[in-house]
């Protein structure tokens, strides 16, 4: 049995998700909006969490983060749990689907046999969508695939029980209730002010604007400090988070971008589409910096790949995200 549900394609696993459950239900809500209602942009520089044994770089809010804040703000009541015991959080799983349920769970990228060999590896995020099983094959909706897909159970339980940094627990959600109206121009305008002050306020300075020209730090003595083979393992890692895992730095920047685009028509505010358009460019100098990353990962790289020159466009973004972000806080204040 397969609970019938609209499969969409998306940038994010999470945001992806989220817009496909709430518009299941009836709420309108796209990637993008999900997003920015959810205050998913962020940064921040964690040398003190390791993932696969190098310093972690995000450049999104924890995991379970946007869904939680989106529902809240939408008045959109989720249930989420986590399980000690496999057979329990399978249990669990089965009965909501036997319900006509679709459910949400976090899961261990690696574990699961449709993602191709090459994209496999150790990320315990991933988010997707049960809609069903016939025996032991489960039907999911993944929103980083163009269709739906199949698993089978044990791979399933392997993938929600995936062992390591951030790991899942058999983590599962689902919609219990939804709002009779939702107001999405206070749920925008609440959305872009934690996004704002949690960038330009953070008291630490490994979170937010601090946390990038922290790393613009770190990015400008990694060859003096491990040696040029090592530098280029820390990197590789920062492209990595940026470009491959659930849409990185600048993939993240053009969705809030779509966001502010979006958010500009619903509530007539001409000067989010300034802004849009401002964030759409410092995403384009985010991508620029990860080009010349990868050139040195790659041995290909020139002149202006030095590390002193990628430190300065990270400043640069450091330095126009500052500034988009106070205003964007005049705007929706």
């Amino acid at each position: 049995m397969q609970i019938p549900f609209e499969h969409r394609q998306s940038a994010h696993c999470e945001t992806g998700v989220a817009a496909n459950l709430l518009s299941h239900y009836g709420l309108d809500v796209n990637e993008a909006m999900a997003f920015g209602i959810g205050s998913g942009l962020f940064f921040g520089y964690l040398p003190f969490i390791r993932l696969n044994h190098l310093p972690l770089t995000t450049y999104r809010i924890t995991t379970g983060g946007i869904m939680k804040r989106l529902t809240k703000r939408l008045g959109v009541k989720l249930h989420m749990t986590q399980f000690r015991n496999p057979r329990k959080a399978m249990d669990a799983l089965d009965r909501k689907l036997d319900e006509g349920v679709p459910v949400g769970c976090q899961t261990g990228g690696y574990w699961l046999p449709y993602f191709p060999q090459a994209y496999r590896f150790h990320f315990n995020m991933h988010n997707l969508v049960v809609l069903g099983r016939d025996g032991d094959d489960y039907h999911i909706s993944d929103p980083i695939f163009e269709a739906p897909v199949t698993c089978h159970r044990r791979d399933l339980v392997k993938a929600r029980f995936a062992q390591g940094a951030l790991a899942p627990k058999g983590k599962m959600y689902f919609v219990e209730s939804m709002p009779s109206a939702a107001d999405f121009p206070h749920a925008i305008r609440r959305g872009i002010r934690e996004v704002c002050r949690t960038m330009l306020k953070a008291p630490v300075s490994l979170i937010g604007v601090k946390g990038i020209r922290k790393l613009a730090r770190q990015v400008e003595i990694w060859p003096d400090k491990f040696g040029p083979e090592k530098a280029l393992l820390y990197l590789g890692q920062v492209i990595r988070m940026q470009e491959e895992i659930g849409t990185g730095g600048a993939g993240f920047r053009f969705i809030y971008a779509a966001f502010l685009q979006q958010a500009a028509t619903l509530m007539g505010m001409p000067r989010l589409q300034e802004l849009s358009a401002e964030m759409t460019a410092i995403g384009d100098r985010w991508r620029q910096f990860a080009v010349s990353g990868a050139r040195n990962c790659k041995g290909r790289s020139r002149a202006e790949d030095s590390y002193p020159a990628m430190a300065a466009i990270i400043r640069e973004c450091a330095d126009r995200e500052a500034a988009l972000y106070r205003e964007l806080l005049a705007v929706a204040h």
